[in-house]
């Protein structure tokens, strides 16, 4: 008697949440409801009242979580890098599987043709895992408001992943410090009478372009991730950017200066007063700022692995009577190799006494 009341309660659970669903992606309820309970009964799973079975309702949840940190990655500063997701495997990516370029011979006429062995290219790398903390759904809450709790809680944990995601991928394309083939170059505009921050300037621009045709990089297809502060520092002082800034933007760039395409993002990464990039989730210490980065996306790639949902239920928590609901997920973005980007770090100064005041 019991498992034939569990059922029936399942089965209004499973109406309830497919006809919720039906409604969303603009169908019929009734087509909704009888889905989903096809569903449940050829999965087998069905549960107690107030919870849906657990094989659906972490399939069906797990796919809308994939198509939100997918639509998170739209009109962004990662849109439009090449994706190399098809060649991950366990959640794992070869870089030589996601290529690396040989040398050319031009006008060749020796042969055999010379072998250049691309071994240091063959680098088995473990896409970054994202996990979130485990969030509590009392039955009570899915008894009242079931679909919009959940897709509150699904909302919540992809903002946290995609969060993490854009902070990470934008750690790993700045330079550790400067070098020839990575320039970290710093600001040298004028300072901010408060924090001593130098501000950017259009020649710090100029300068970065400068460097970067002296690497060769190609003039297209160059983006140039502005921080907050730098985005800040132009709009004060170029008229032109200003303007840029508030056109409506639907492809997600905030403007174009001197051939790079030029994103915002509120959380690159900061540098010592040394001229060292700080770790992930570090805190500023005086005289530290974060950064502007710039890249040449054809050699970058970004690649995306497996997401999975855990969940409990509430019936094997008779204390709390609560579900527990978390994600994971892999994702990675980074070079393909450290010589076609550049870092525009902001240079400190302590006091006004010391301020070289920049020409022009």
């Amino acid at each position: 008697m019991y498992r034939f009341l569990a059922m029936i309660a399942a089965v209004l659970v499973n109406c309830v949440m497919g006809s919720a669903l039906a409604a969303v992606v603009g169908i019929s309820p009734a087509v909704g409801a009888v889905g989903l309970n096809v569903i449940a009964s050829t999965a087998g799973n069905f549960v107690s009242a107030g919870a849906l079975g657990v094989g659906v309702y972490t399939e069906i949840w797990t796919g809308e979580l994939v198509k939100y940190l997918r639509r998170g990655l739209e009109a962004t500063w990662l849109d439009g890098i090449p994706d190399s997701s098809s060649i991950v495997n366990n959640d794992v990516i070869h870089l030589v599987d996601v290529g690396v370029d040989p040398d050319v011979l031009i006008n060749n006429t020796t042969y055999p043709i010379p072998l250049q062995a691309l071994d240091d290219a063959d680098i088995a790398i473990q896409l970054d895992k994202f996990q979130t903390k485990v969030t509590p759904v009392t039955d009570d809450e899915l008894y009242a408001v079931s679909y919009d709790k959940m897709t509150r809680v699904k909302e919540s944990h992809g903002n946290s992943i995609n969060d993490s995601k854009f902070a990470k991928a934008a750690h790993a394309m700045c330079a550790q410090r400067n070098t020839a083939a990575t320039p970290v170059l710093t600001t040298t505009g004028t300072r901010d009478v408060v924090t001593g921050r130098l501000k950017l300037c259009m020649q710090d621009i100029i300068n970065l372009k400068r460097a970067m045709d002296k690497l060769k990089v190609p003039a297209a297809n160059r983006r140039l991730v502005l921080c907050s502060d730098h985005v800040n520092d132009l709009l004060e002082t170029s008229q032109a950017f200003k303007e840029q800034y508030n056109i409506n933007r639907n492809d997600g760039t905030v403007g174009k200066l001197f051939g790079f395409d030029i994103y915002e993002f509120g959380n690159n990464p900061l540098y010592t007063t040394a001229g060292v990039k700080k770790d992930v989730g570090a805190t500023a210490a005086t005289g530290e700022f974060q950064c502007s980065f710039a890249f040449y996306v054809p050699r970058v790639f970004k690649a995306t692995g497996s997401t999975k949902m855990y969940y409990s239920e509430a019936s094997t928590d008779p204390e709390y009577q609560r579900n527990k609901i978390n994600f994971r997920h892999y994702f990675i973005c980074m070079p393909k190799k450290a010589d076609a980007g550049g870092v525009i770090m902001s240079g400190y100064q302590a006091n006004a006494t010391s301020e070289v005041i920049p020409e022009g």
